[in-house]
């Protein structure tokens, strides 16, 4: 029996912000989630749209809200985000400047009733964060350098995912593992086989001409043509 994959497409190629509710609209029924790629132009230079959208977004909408804080304060804007109508939010291992406050931010979460998620860039490995995995609801393994959409997949990120799948059946955790970045019907099946669950997508669906195709074929659906 083949295990449920996720797609969770995001924000970040939608330049237009009346763009992004069309989007999530149409996205809804399709998409499982939609990827609110979430940035302050201090933990990455480019700089989004805020809380505001995401409350327009979830009035306006029934898709699950994956909200994806890459800013360099997330612990102060976590209950802004949940106020929002956030499902989801994942918050960077490296924005953290005390290293406690991860354990408060995914308390403070999971207290509202939302999933938690804890996310890695690139350069950042596994071990850094197996004190707190076990509390969490994903883990977020970013597989291009944050910021940017459109980016390659780092291949060397099959080897995380492939460590947190381990981690997560040694010790009968049961944290979802999502990745993020330069993915497309070539690769996702690697991505897949290590033992993500969540797939996030932003130009690969964004710009494909037929997006339900696109989808289906992150899902690794062998009936897809």
């Amino acid at each position: 029996m083949n295990k449920k994959v996720y797609i969770s497409v995001s924000t970040d190629p939608v330049k237009e912000y009346s763009g992004v509710l069309q989007y999530a609209c149409e996205m809804q029924g399709k998409a499982d989630m939609l990827h609110c790629d979430i940035m302050d132009g201090k933990f990455v230079k480019a700089k989004t749209y805020d809380e505001n959208l995401v409350r327009n977004i979830n009035q306006n909408s029934l898709i699950m809200l994956d909200v994806h804080l890459m800013c360099s304060e997330p612990l102060s804007l976590i209950d802004d985000y949940l106020d929002a109508g956030a499902n989801i939010i994942t918050v960077h291992y490296e924005a953290f400047k005390d290293k406690n406050d991860i354990v408060t931010a995914i308390k403070k979460i999971k207290k509202a009733n939302a999933l938690a998620g804890l996310s890695i860039s690139p350069n950042t490995p596994i071990k850094d964060i197996k004190m707190y995995i076990h509390a969490v609801d994903l883990v977020l393994v970013m597989s291009v350098e944050p910021g940017a959409s459109g980016q390659s997949f780092i291949k060397e990120s099959l080897d995380k995912i492939k460590e947190l799948d381990l981690l997560r059946t040694g010790n009968k955790y049961s944290y979802k593992i999502e990745v993020d970045g330069g993915l497309n019907e070539y690769n996702v099946q690697k991505v897949l086989d290590a033992g993500a669950d969540i797939i996030v997508s932003g130009s690969y669906v964004y710009k494909a001409k037929d997006r339900m195709l696109a989808i289906g074929k992150l899902r690794g659906e062998s009936d897809v043509k």
